[in-house]
């Protein structure tokens, strides 16, 4: 079967997936690098393809070169890579990449009859792509500040899962001690074991509907369930007047401050 290839459509096809794959890996590894860089070795890739199709190379190698030369000169002339595991990082991100890309793109193939269309479909694709990752991401970093917490009093232990919040730097006006906070259900779960009224007094704060007082007290301590324990003798807990979360996927806040203690 006959194929006749213009070279220059075929250029230009594939310098513009290479850059946006380019700058798709680049934007996941956050590896902060120039459009500039990202065109030049978008740029170089599709050079290198062209050539390789061009030349009388056998099909094997042909195959070997664009999996291993190609997408080596290309990572390395547009993301700079400094070492071997930074390399292999990238590679496997370019070819994630390319593989969820290309199934995106896949969505478009019927309406693929224009050059312009193609190049609309691909960087659709690409911001696709992007949005999926920025909100996997997200997801991923809110997991990771969900930790496990135990609760030890005099009489018991309860086990939560409490959030770690940067923005809560709530501390008790009299000694200074960082505050964490759980919710009223929690708190009564606590009560069941402990003497409410030991220890137990008031500090003001700020909300968002102005200023209002907080119930406060001790446990005995908490264990944080990290890659190692962290155990807090005394912590000062203070109960929230709701659910900190509406699902219920956190029943506490720990205050960041606990750990430099």
């Amino acid at each position: 079967m006959y194929y006749e290839l213009y070279i220059d459509v075929f250029f230009l096809e594939n310098f513009m997936l290479d850059s946006l794959l380019l700058l798709i890996v680049n934007r996941i590894t956050n590896n902060g690098r120039s459009y500039g860089r990202i065109l030049l070795g978008g740029g170089l890739g599709s050079l290198l393809t062209c050539l390789v199709i061009a030349l009388p190379f056998p099909s094997v190698l042909r195959l070997i070169l664009f999996h291993t030369a190609v997408n080596s000169a290309m990572l390395f002339a547009g993301l700079r890579i400094t070492g071997l595991p930074q390399f292999i990082r990238m590679l496997l991100s370019l070819y994630a990449s390319a593989f969820i890309l290309g199934g995106i793109m896949q969505a478009f193939r019927p309406y693929m009859r224009y050059i312009s269309v193609f190049y609309a479909a691909a960087a659709l694709s690409g911001a696709v792509l992007l949005w999926l990752w920025k909100a996997v991401s997200h997801i991923c970093r809110h997991q990771e500040k969900i930790l496990k917490v135990t609760l030890y009093t005099e009489f018991g232990q309860k086990s939560v899962k409490a959030l770690l919040d940067t923005g809560n730097e709530l501390r008790d006006f009299y000694t200074g001690d960082p505050v964490n906070i759980i919710d009223p259900e929690t708190a009564a779960e606590i009560w069941r074991y402990t003497e409410p009224e030991k220890g137990f007094r008031l500090i003001p704060y700020r909300c968002v509907g102005g200023e209002s007082f907080m119930k406060v007290f001790r446990l005995k301590k908490i264990c944080i369930h990290m890659e190692e324990d962290r155990w807090i003798d005394s912590p000062l807990v203070g109960i929230g007047e709701a659910y900190l979360s509406g699902n219920r996927e956190y029943e506490m806040i720990l205050n960041p401050a606990i750990f430099s203690g």
